[in-house]
C-alpha cells in the first residue's frame, strides 16, 4: 500500500484546509485509515480514523472541527479541518492498516498563524 498526501500548507487561526491522502496498491486489504499529527517535540498522536465500515472517531481536541471521509471512488480520504487554531501546527501523516501491517505517507507540513 502506498500513501501520498496532499493539502497542507499555512493558514490563519480561523481558517480551513482539506488533506487528501490518496492509497494505491492492496487497497482492498485495508481496515482502518486514519489521520495522524505530530507536533515539534511532541507524540504522535491520533487525530481522526475511518473504518472500512465508515465508523468514525475523533480526538477531543478536533470534533466538532474536523471531519473525515473518503471516496472509495477514488481511493481517497479527506480531512477537512476547520476552525483550525494555532496548536493544529504539526505535520499530518496519513495512515493505512490492514490486518497485520501499518502503512504511512510521508507527511504534509499544516501550519496555522495566530
Amino acid at each position: 500500500v502506498q500513501l501520498v498526501e496532499s493539502g497542507g500548507g499555512l493558514v490563519q487561526a480561523g481558517g480551513s484546509l482539506r488533506l487528501s491522502c490518496a492509497a494505491s496498491g492492496s487497497i482492498f486489504s485495508i481496515n482502518f485509515m486514519g489521520w495522524y499529527r505530530q507536533a515539534p517535540g511532541k507524540q504522535r498522536e491520533l487525530v481522526a480514523a475511518i473504518t472500512s465500515g465508515g465508523s468514525t472517531n475523533y480526538a477531543d481536541s478536533v470534533k466538532g472541527r474536523f471531519t473525515i471521509s473518503r471516496d472509495n471512488a477514488k481511493n481517497t480520504v479527506y480531512l477537512q479541518m476547520n476552525s483550525l487554531k494555532p496548536e493544529d501546527t504539526a505535520v499530518y501523516y496519513c495512515n493505512a492498516q490492514t490486518r497485520n501491517i501499518s502503512y504511512w505517507g510521508q507527511g504534509t507540513q499544516v501550519t496555522v498563524s495566530s
